[in-house]
């Protein structure tokens, strides 16, 4: 996940896809440029979109953002469609890298959070991921109420 500079004004998570980490088994990120128009951006500012049912794929040697939602900006002269496909800005050797992870090795890309840099720029990383199977869905829940058990043992000494 990005994480927060102590001093950055600019720096603001919009929007967070935390069941993907539940969902698949990440194995890379990569952080990615978008192009958006400025009613996206101005509705972005306000805080209302959702990347959640949405996933990243590479078609003619682009990559895209598909099925993310960004609300309409009321105030726009020319409001934007609120489910378009959006072109994610990557190397060319990331995006080869991103090509064969899907076409080889079946794995998936998976967009974990969306948010605005240091520049105020809006930037999206993207997760290279392999589907969990319920047996490994229950396997990493287990862990992890594990580690809260062994935490909560520990703090208080029972």
């Amino acid at each position: 996940m990005a994480k927060k500079p102590a001093t950055d004004p600019n720096y603001k998570v919009i929007a967070e896809n935390r069941r993907a980490r539940y969902d698949f088994a990440i194995e890379s990120d990569v952080e990615c440029g978008i192009i958006l128009t400025g009613s996206e951006v101005k509705s972005l500012r306000t805080g209302q979109s959702n990347i959640a049912d949405s996933y990243a794929a590479v078609e003619n040697g682009e990559l895209w953002l598909v099925n993310s939602y960004i609300a309409p900006y009321k105030q726009a002269m020319f409001p934007h469609e609120e489910r378009a496909r959006r072109k994610l800005l990557v190397s060319k050797r990331e995006l080869v890298r991103m090509w064969n992870a899907t076409q080889r090795e079946g794995m998936t890309l998976v967009p974990l959070v969306m948010y605005f840099n240091h520049k105020g720029r809006v930037k999206i990383k993207i997760a290279i991921a392999k589907g969990k199977q319920k047996q490994d869905k229950r396997a990493t829940e287990a862990k992890r109420d594990w580690g809260r058990q062994k935490a909560r043992l520990l703090r208080h000494g029972d």
